[in-house]
């Protein structure tokens, strides 16, 4: 047995409530290495001398490159639990607790792993909705101007003294008179980069968090923006950049004019006297720009400040949640803080960190809902876009990036290709844009939000941020020439299997560029098969060994025997008849 690779965490990934009275407790192993692994729970307080434990079996549920997972899903009576792990290679058998391996049970109750209490307010709390999300995210500069329509036209206007400017002219009410394109795409939820009052193009050196920037338009645009896409069912999510603000932001003007002696110098995490506005800052900045100053959420004032602005535009505008910009490098009490703040407005206001790397220490329920997952756009780039790995290893490393966290959360994290910050996916398909579209299906039918940037369903490119932050492609679209979304979303939306379901691998074909997956929810089972290849091809009949009780093409209505033929580069989607 390989002892080494047998991990268990408890009150993590590997041990959460998903409610009350339902705990997912998970251990990994060994690839290939354990034949059977069975947990015995019980009650940790139970009255008896000793503990009356109850067994479970626990099914393999994922693997990676080198290990696999177990996991069981107990609900019972018990709210306070006390468990241990029996694992069976077929050579020997091993208990797996607390304090380590052993061919015998001889410890007490208090050396077995522990689920202290399973405590509603430590349950994540997700809003609903989020769970059947689907994203469009828009660059407000960038999208529109008028009704399919961008000017292009780049301007400079005054907001408290100081500069603001634009370089293409979109603006709300441009976004606004294009609201029934992203229904008719099937969108629910759009994602707006930052459109509060600031020096440059893309808003994040913030002047002023209580007002909309003049180049995009006023207040009172951006509540009829939002009420015109509540109207037709469209949440709105705003960007909040609370670690850094712009030059002109008050409090930094003032520490500018008055050091040590501002109100505002203890806002700012570290600012050394006299204050030197130069490349490279002498005061902490984000990423060494000196026009972005770092503010200290670490100070009580500054905290309340930008709770203040959180919650004032829910209440402002009736905005449905944020995605909280460079969270990483925020303090936890602050984010803390932040969602009691916004959460006692809005019950079901959603959030969202921006977090490249894993994020599992900011999505425990006490602070985020979900995170930027630039994981899975890696993963997508390397299959989808550049085949630099096989569809197993894409498996395997989609598996290892579902379990990073409880499945709830998994099942919320924003999905894209790409987004504001990395070059266009389009163009690491070099152009190609079977490959793009067949990532965009496989987009739709995995776990988490799927989120699209504007303008990749016209396949815009671009590797430079001047060039992925192009202009719409408005005529693409008057000329139905963009990536029809619309039949994805819409099985997406009518089948719970896709939104709620797991995720099961049935199996992979890396000589013929074959993966095939599974997403189940309660009688309902989906088979998603892809062919990431050039060339057309035959699904093996011992890949669907389970599934010879025929299928059903989603999108067609054919009906599949036991054989099953893939065009190039193409994904269908089944249901068991």
């Amino acid at each position: 047995m390989k002892k080494e690779a047998v991990l268990h965490i408890p009150l993590s990934q590997y041990a959460y409530a998903e409610d009350e009275h339902t705990l997912v407790i998970r251990i990994r192993t060994g690839k290939n290495d354990i034949q059977k692994c069975s947990l015995y729970y019980g009650d940790r307080v139970d009255p008896a001398k000793e503990v009356r434990m109850k067994k479970a079996d626990m099914k393999k549920t994922a693997s990676d490159d080198i290990f696999d997972y177990f996991e069981a899903r107990i609900s019972d009576r018990y709210t306070r639990v006390c468990y241990y792990f029996l694992l069976d290679d077929g050579q020997e058998k091993q208990y797996f607790y607390g304090r380590g391996f052993g061919s015998r049970m001889a410890c007490s109750r208090t050396e077995y792993f522990q689920f202290p209490y399973i405590r509603r307010e430590d349950i994540c709390d997700i809003p609903e909705w989020a769970k059947e999300a689907v994203m469009y995210h828009i660059f407000p500069d960038s999208f529109a101007s008028g009704k399919r329509s961008l000017n292009g036209r780049g301007k400079q206007v005054f907001c408290r003294d100081a500069r603001s400017v634009c370089k293409l002219g979109g603006t709300l009410n441009g976004i606004r008179e294009n609201v029934d394109y992203l229904k008719e795409m099937g969108i629910n939820c759009i994602y707006l980069n930052p459109v509060f009052a600031a020096n440059s193009y893309h808003k994040y050196d913030t002047i002023d968090y209580f007002e909309v920037d003049p180049c995009f338009g006023t207040k009172e645009d951006l509540k009829a923006l939002v009420k015109c896409c509540h109207e037709n069912g469209i949440r709105v999510l705003l960007d909040g950049v609370f670690n850094h603000c712009g030059p002109d932001f008050f409090a930094f003007r003032d520490v500018m004019e008055n050091g040590e002696k501002s109100n505002y110098y203890s806002w700012f995490y570290y600012m050394p006297v006299p204050v030197c506005y130069q490349d490279p800052p002498n005061y902490e900045a984000f990423a060494y720009v000196k026009e972005m100053p770092k503010l200290n959420t670490g100070n009580p004032k500054t905290a309340d400040y930008l709770c203040r602005v959180g919650t004032y535009w829910i209440k402002e505008a009736d905005i449905d949640g944020w995605r909280l910009d460079v969270a990483n490098e925020i303090d936890h009490d602050f984010w803390r803080k932040f969602r009691k703040a916004v959460r006692a407005v809005k019950k079901d206001c959603f959030l969202i960190a921006e977090i490249w790397e894993d994020s599992q220490v900011w999505l425990m329920g006490d602070q985020f809902d979900s995170s930027m997952n630039y994981v899975f756009s890696y993963l997508c780039r390397d299959f989808f876009a550049e085949r630099k790995i096989t569809a197993s290893e894409f498996d395997q490393q989609i598996q290892k990036m579902l379990l990073r966290y409880p499945e709830p959360v998994s099942r919320v994290q924003m999905n894209f290709l790409d987004s504001h910050d990395i070059a266009r996916f389009f163009d690491s398909c070099g152009g190609a844009a079977e490959r793009l579209r067949l990532a965009f299906f496989y987009l739709f039918m995995s776990v988490g939000i799927p989120s699209v940037f504007y303008g990749d369903e016209c396949c815009l490119a671009g590797r430079e941020e001047s060039e992925y932050r192009a202009a719409m492609d408005w005529e693409c679209v008057r000329e139905k020439r963009s990536v029809d979304l619309s039949v994805w979303i819409r099985l997406r939306k009518n089948h719970k299997a896709l939104t709620h379901g797991d995720y099961q691998t049935v199996g992979t074909d890396d000589a013929k560029g074959i993966y095939l997956f599974c997403r189940s929810y309660q009688d309902e089972r989906i088979l998603v098969c892809l062919n990431n290849s050039d060339q057309a091809q035959a699904v093996d009949e011992e890949l669907l060994s389970g599934w010879k009780q025929g299928l059903t093409d989603l999108c067609t209505g054919e009906k599949i025997g036991e054989s099953l033929e893939m065009e190039a580069m193409s994904g269908r989607v089944f249901i068991s008849y």
